[in-house]
């Protein structure tokens, strides 16, 4: 398999905070990799090292082989790391459309403006806003504004897609809907990283699983395994999540 991604002992502290310690970590083409942990783990500071939100205290992050440890936010995006946030804060006036043009204009610098509208009108086709184009970003469900959030990061034209609790705070239909998407996203071979606490979402989406706690990467393997390990039920699931995961991922009925 291809590696696309690589972290070597990446460690984050944030003054007497330990936030990361020591994450060696590598993702590969293709994989649907599903980030898991309590709340506090980790996760999102992960995501944020590697895509420069935050600079690392130690280790290295590498893109192709190449060193991005010191990269900004804006040059990791052009490069191809495209990511959505746990708070979706479009343009509220701009409409839907000319929000997700704005990420393709960023990312593709040689687009026109014309362009950029064709770009952003095949992504909410995609995600099933095609018929809210043109209305202002703030008139939009949480729902929705999840999926312009995903569109938004499709028109930068991603190699890695980091997907932050894209399904908090939908109900059990939106979720589903949203799972259908990240499958859509699998299948056309987009290398993706999905947080999430869902372990249905987990289960059913992701090829393969890691865990953070306490920021030390616990666990990396196949959904199945993950579940199953002591260490992780232990730490996060608990034995009532873990029968439950384990029965998803068996094709049964909880």
């Amino acid at each position: 398999m291809t590696e696309v991604l690589r972290l070597e002992s990446v460690s984050r502290r944030f003054g007497g905070l330990q936030a990361l310690q020591d994450v060696t970590l590598r993702l590969h083409k293709g994989e649907v990799l599903g980030l898991i942990g309590p709340n506090g783990a980790g996760k999102t500071t992960l995501i944020n090292v590697i895509t420069g939100v935050h600079r690392a205290s130690g280790g290295r992050v590498l893109f192709h082989g190449e060193d991005i440890t010191a990269r900004k936010p804006y040059q990791t995006a052009r490069m191809g790391l495209a990511r959505t946030f746990q708070i979706v804060q479009p343009f509220p006036e701009l409409s839907v459309q000319d929000n997700v043009a704005s990420a393709a204009l960023f990312s593709q610098r040689r687009l026109s403006v014309a362009g950029a509208r064709k770009a952003a009108a095949q992504e909410l086709d995609f995600v099933g806003l095609s018929a809210v184009a043109g209305r202002p970003a703030s008139s939009l469900t949480l729902a929705m504004r999840k999926r312009l959030e995903l569109a938004k990061a499709l028109a930068m034209k991603p190699t890695i897609l980091f997907l932050d609790e894209v399904n908090a705070g939908l109900n059990t239909a939106e979720v589903e809907q949203a799972m259908a998407l990240i499958r859509s996203l699998a299948e056309r071979g987009l290398t993706i990283v999905v947080i999430e606490h869902l372990m249905k979402v987990v289960v059913d989406t992701c090829s393969r699983v890691v865990v953070l706690q306490n920021g030390r990467l616990i666990a990396d393997g196949l959904p199945h395994e993950v579940v199953r390990d002591p260490i992780v039920v232990e730490a996060y699931l608990g034995q009532k999540y873990a029968r439950l995961a384990q029965q998803l991922a068996q094709g049964e009925r909880p």
